[in-house]
């Protein structure tokens, strides 16, 4: 029986008052799955579709390691990828997942093979915690570690590193530098190494210095900090800081939270919060216009997120 996500999804976000009660509280639902190991995984329930049986796929010639094939879904060709390829696991199964999770990721549906899926779970974002700790020779590939009250670890993959193994990362384009002095500072938080990779790209191709955090409560400290030292020194805070780009996902603290956090303290007035999230769908970007941000943008474009920063940055 296939499981309608977006359905269940659509009808939990169909109220702004519905949407900014869980941008604000700092938590997140997770649907749980196994790929076949004594290990449990994570997703976010809001990147997933569906979940059901694991249709015909379709074989095509020099498919990226990782990718099973093709499937057609009402009307849309979709590729499958198997997720416990990727992974570094001990005595991981052969055969290919009986369950597949259609997810959405920037604009992009895929397919998801997995041995099974479990339930959904409500977690507090303090709760989770960056994987560094964690011997494990799955890092580049975690993002994120959780715990069932249990004692289950749980374990949320970097969808976004996975795909770029797959499908390569993608290509920052020339764009335009942006109108503004050299020594113009920008400040951005992301817990995936690619994505902070492309986005340091971006910023360096607009010619604008730029500092990052790895996880919100982590960029709030540092947002803090910069915050008392310009008023410490009499100087103009967006002098230093003249955007803040955040990702909706993170360890501790969710962009959400840390964006009501900026926005209900007087010393950050006059800078810009731009919501940058492969959580790509209507009801996310409502999320985030709810909690105050200037603008939210879809991971990866380079060229849209650049357009998008620069007249902020110029103005």
């Amino acid at each position: 029986m296939t499981m309608d996500i977006a359905e269940r999804n659509k009808n939990l976000l169909d109220t702004v008052d519905a949407r900014t009660r869980l941008a604000g509280s700092n938590k997140m639902e997770i649907l749980l799955f196994s790929l076949g190991t004594r290990e449990t995984f994570g997703i976010n329930v809001f990147k997933v579709r569906e979940v059901g049986r694991t249709p015909h796929i379709t074989k095509t010639p020099n498919m990226p390691r990782g990718v099973e094939g093709l499937v057609s879904l009402r009307g849309n060709v979709i590729p499958v990828l198997s997720l416990v390829s990727f992974l570094d696991i001990k005595d991981k199964p052969t055969e290919r997942g009986q369950t597949m999770m259609v997810a959405e990721y920037s604009k992009r549906t895929l397919g998801f093979l997995v041995h099974e899926v479990d339930r959904i779970i409500r977690v507090d974002w303090e709760k989770v915690r960056a994987p560094e700790s964690v011997l494990s020779s799955n890092q580049g590939l975690i993002t994120a570690i959780t715990e069932l009250e249990n004692g289950t670890l749980v374990s949320l993959l970097d969808v976004e590193q996975i795909l770029a193994n797959a499908f390569g990362e993608a290509l920052i384009v020339d764009v335009p530098k942006a109108q503004v002095s050299e020594d113009t500072g920008v400040f951005f938080v992301d817990d995936s190494i690619v994505a902070r990779r492309k986005i340091s790209e971006v910023f360096d191709k607009l010619g604008v210095k730029h500092k990052h955090a790895t996880n919100g409560l982590e960029a709030w400290g540092r947002l803090q900090g910069l915050a008392a030292h310009a008023q410490q020194t009499g100087a103009l805070l967006r002098d230093a800081v003249r955007l803040i780009l955040v990702d909706a996902e993170m360890p501790e603290m969710d962009g959400y939270v840390l964006t009501k956090n900026i926005k209900a303290d007087s010393r950050f007035d006059g800078i810009p919060v731009v919501m940058h999230s492969s959580l790509s769908s209507e009801a996310n970007r409502a999320m985030g216009q709810a909690v105050g941000v200037d603008a939210y943008v879809a991971k990866f474009d380079a060229e849209v997120l650049a357009d998008t920063l620069r007249p902020l940055l110029e103005r």
